[in-house]
């Protein structure tokens, strides 16, 4: 499977691949905004797209699979990427990478925008696996995501490697100015310490 990489940021720095959200391309004005907020922290990122979401370039308009039918693209980009300790994403991104971190044995994991469950369907929960997680999980989270609120995910179930960071009211693109510049902080840190 060919994989196209994106990559931005200094060599030599902790490299993080980052898969996109459900809507967006690898190179939407969000995803460049992130991938160019970690490289002013020494992060390098190699972000790629689903299949699906390629095809779109190419006029071909596909909605999204379902998430657990693309961990073996994750892998593939992964692969292409040479490896990478870290790995992670936007909202379905994220997703994706957390149902292939422990199989990786990656150091560490990033989710910015974690999709808890559906907008306005809070029992719908995509929380079973993070329950037995075993790779480090930073989630950086919205104060107003609708995709899992603040007191909805204090009261799941999670395993004690994931950590949440609250940005306090942001929705779940992160997509303010402060929102942004939190999440890149919080997942320089994580990084840095070797999760």
């Amino acid at each position: 499977m060919s994989v196209d990489l994106l990559w931005t940021g200094p060599e030599g720095g902790p490299t993080l691949v980052l898969g996109h959200g459900a809507g967006a391309a690898m190179d939407s004005v969000g995803m460049n905004q992130l991938a160019d907020a970690l490289a002013s922290r020494g992060i390098r990122t190699a972000r790629f797209e689903f299949a699906y979401m390629a095809a779109r370039r190419q006029g071909v308009r596909k909605p999204p699979p379902r998430a657990e039918t693309l961990a073996g693209e994750y892998l593939a980009a992964v692969a292409a990427a040479g490896g990478a300790p870290y790995i992670g994403g936007r909202s379905m991104g994220g997703r994706v990478a957390t149902l292939v971190a422990d199989e990786l044995a990656a150091r560490g994991v990033v989710c910015f925008g974690y999709p808890f469950h559906p907008p306005a369907k809070p029992q719908q929960l995509r929380t079973a696996h993070l329950e037995h997680l075993r790779t480090p999980l930073l989630v950086v989270q919205g104060t107003r995501d609708e995709f899992g609120t603040r007191d909805e995910v204090e009261g799941y179930a999670l395993s004690p490697a994931v950590e949440i960071v609250w940005v306090e009211g942001a929705n779940h693109g992160l997509s303010t100015k402060k929102a942004l510049t939190e999440a890149a902080d919080a997942a320089t840190a994580f990084m840095r310490r070797g999760a």
